[in-house]
C-alpha cells in the first residue's frame, strides 16, 4: 500500500461511480457510467447484474487513470451501494440466475401483505427493526429461489449464493475468493438480527432461504478481500463497505446521537443517529444499523422515501418537458405562485411513514394554465413535503434517543446527493422545514463514507474525530417562509397523499 489515496467505488441505482481521494478528501480522479433500467411489469425494476459489474470495473479504470499514482498510489478501495438490490448467482459458475431485483421493484406485495395478514410483522420487527414491505431483499430473494425454474434445487444443494450488490462486487473483484458483506447492509434483508448481530434462523426459516446461500457479515471496516492484480494491475484490498445511506451518514460526519442527515439521489432517505442503542420509533420509522466499526454497532432511525431524483428524471425521460435535471430548476422558478400542484410521486409505492406498497403517482391542482413549469416546481417540492414527514416523524421518536431532544428542538440537516446542487429546492426544504440545511463542500459525501471507512481500516485516514471536525460548510440555507404559509402548503400535502392513498390506482 502507498499513501493515503483510497478509491471508493459508489455504486448506485441508475449509474456506476469511482472516485479517487487524496488524504485530504478531495477527489483527484473520477469516472461516471449510466447503465440500462429494467421494467417488466408495472412496479417490477431490474438491473442486468453483469451491467453493475462492468459499469463498476470501468469506472474504477478510468478515475484511476485519471490518478497520476495510478493503482500503486492507492492505498485501499471501499464500496457503497444500493441497499436491498437483490443478486443470486452460481457458486461454481459465477452466472447469476435472474436479473438483480432492485430496492424499488413491489412485486412481492402481496407476499408482504400475507406474512402481514398471517401474524408475522411483530417478529420480524423485533428482530430487524423492518417492516414487512417489497422494498428489503428477504421476500426478493424468495421470489427468485420460488419463481426461476431450478433455483430452489440448486439453492438446497448448496450451489447458489445471495448478496446484495456489495457482495455481487465483491465477489467478482476477489475471482470467487470472498462472499462476503457488512453489518449495514445485512441490516436490510429482513434476514439480519440488528440485536445479535448475526443471521437468524427464524427469519431464514419464515422465508424459506437456506442460510447456506447468506455471505459472512463483517465489520464496516474491515478485510473483506483482495482485488486480482489483472483488474487495475495491482493487487488492492478492499477495506471499507456500508450501504449507501449509512456510508452518506459516515461521509457527513454524523458520529453523534441525534445528527441527522438526508441524502437525495434516486430517492431520499433521512438518518438520525441513535447511538448505542436501538430505538424503536413509534412512527413508522426504521432501526437499522448506522455502522459497526471494532465490533460495536451504532444504531440509526432511518425514514426512506422512494422517488426524489427519479421524479425529476421521469419528467426527462417520460414526459419529455425537460432535456436535462438542470433544466428543472430554471422552470421551477418562472412557475406562476398562484397555480399550485402538488405531485405525489408515488410510482412504485409509498415509503415511510406510510409504507403503503399499492398507492401509485397522482398530480392534484391542474387546471388549464398548468405547465412544464408547474410540473417542475410540483416535483421539486414533493422532496422537500417527503422529507417533512420524515423530519416531523423523527421528531416525534427524539424522546426515545438519548441526548437527541435538544439536537431535535434545533435541528439542522445535512445534506447530499446530486439534487442539493440545486439552491432553489434546498431553500424550499428550509422553508417548508422551519430548519436551516447544510450542504458541505463535498457533496459526493455516500464516496466519502465509503472512503473515510477503508482510509481509517489501513491507518492512512484520521480517527472519527478529527474526521468530524475536518467536515466543512459550503452554505446554509436558513428558512425565510412565514409560518403560516409553510403550515398551508404543507397542509395541501397532507390532503393530496390521502387522497392518493384513498384512491390506490394499483
Amino acid at each position: 500500500m502507498s499513501g493515503e489515496h483510497i478509491l471508493a467505488i459508489d455504486q448506485g441505482t441508475t449509474s456506476s461511480r469511482a472516485i479517487v481521494f487524496d488524504g485530504s478528501f478531495r477527489s483527484v480522479g473520477t469516472g461516471q457510467q449510466e447503465f440500462p433500467q429494467h421494467f417488466p411489469h408495472s412496479g417490477w425494476v431490474e438491473h442486468d447484474p453483469e451491467d453493475l459489474w462492468t459499469s463498476t470495473l470501468a469506472v474504477c479504470r478510468e478515475a484511476l487513470a485519471g490518478f497520476s499514482g495510478g493503482a500503486a498510489g492507492i492505498a485501499a478501495i471501499g464500496i457503497t451501494n444500493q441497499r436491498e438490490t437483490t443478486v443470486v448467482w452460481n457458486r461454481k459458475t459465477g452466472k447469476p440466475v435472474y436479473n438483480a431485483i432492485v430496492w424499488q421493484d413491489r412485486r412481492t406485495a402481496d407476499f408482504c401483505a400475507r406474512l402481514k395478514a398471517d401474524g408475522h410483522e411483530p417478529m420480524v420487527t423485533s428482530k430487524t427493526g423492518l417492516l414487512l414491505d417489497p422494498y428489503f431483499s428477504g421476500t426478493k430473494l424468495a421470489w427468485i429461489l420460488d419463481k426461476v425454474e431450478g433455483a430452489r434445487a440448486a439453492a438446497e444443494a448448496g450451489d447458489l449464493l445471495f448478496g446484495t450488490v456489495d457482495s455481487w462486487l465483491i465477489w467478482r473483484f476477489t475471482g470467487g475468493k470472498a462472499h462476503v458483506t457488512d453489518a449495514t447492509n445485512a441490516s436490510r434483508t429482513l434476514l439480519y438480527n440488528i440485536d445479535d448481530n448475526a443471521w437468524d434462523e427464524d427469519l431464514c426459516r419464515l422465508l424459506n432461504v437456506p442460510m447456506s446461500m447468506l455471505p459472512e457479515v463483517k465489520d464496516s471496516a474491515d478485510m473483506f478481500g483482495i482485488v486480482e492484480a489483472e483488474h487495475f494491475g495491482a493487487e488492492l484490498p478492499i477495506l471499507g463497505v456500508a450501504g449507501d445511506q449509512q456510508a452518506a451518514t459516515v461521509g457527513q460526519a454524523c458520529f453523534a446521537p441525534g445528527m441527522v442527515k438526508s441524502t437525495y439521489g434516486t430517492g431520499c432517505f433521512a438518518l438520525i443517529n441513535t447511538g448505542e442503542t436501538r430505538v424503536t420509533s413509534t412512527n413508522r420509522l426504521l432501526s437499522t444499523i448506522a455502522y459497526r466499526l471494532d465490533g460495536k454497532t451504532t444504531y440509526a432511525l432511518e425514514g426512506s422515501i422512494f422517488v426524489a431524483g427519479s421524479a425529476v428524471q421521469w419528467l426527462r425521460d417520460g414526459l419529455k418537458i425537460i432535456g436535462s435535471a438542470a433544466e428543472s430548476q430554471d422552470l421551477a422558478v418562472r412557475a406562476d405562485p398562484e397555480n399550485r400542484l402538488y405531485m405525489v410521486p408515488a410510482f412504485v409505492g409509498l415509503g415511510a411513514p406510510y409504507w403503503d406498497p399499492d398507492a401509485r403517482g397522482a398530480i392534484f391542482g391542474l387546471s388549464r394554465g398548468s405547465g412544464p413549469a408547474d410540473f417542475c416546481r410540483a416535483a421539486l417540492e414533493s422532496v422537500g413535503y417527503q422529507t417533512r414527514d420524515l423530519i416531523d416523524a423523527m421528531r416525534a421518536d427524539a424522546t426515545h434517543i438519548t441526548g437527541a431532544g435538544e439536537e431535535m428542538a434545533a435541528i439542522v440537516l445535512r445534506v447530499d446527493g446530486g439534487m442539493t446542487a440545486s439552491d432553489w429546492t434546498m431553500q424550499f426544504l428550509a422553508d417548508i422545514l422551519g430548519a436551516p440545511v447544510d450542504r458541505p463542500q463535498v457533496l459526493e459525501t455516500t464516496a466519502l463514507g465509503a472512503a473515510w471507512l477503508a482510509g481509517r481500516k489501513a491507518g492512512v485516514w484520521p480517527d472519527e474525530a478529527e474526521f468530524a471536525e475536518r467536515w466543512r460548510l459550503d452554505s446554509r440555507f436558513e428558512p425565510k417562509m412565514a409560518e403560516a404559509d409553510r403550515e398551508a402548503l404543507y397542509a395541501g400535502w397532507q390532503d393530496a397523499v390521502k387522497r392518493t392513498r384513498s384512491n390506490a390506482f394499483a
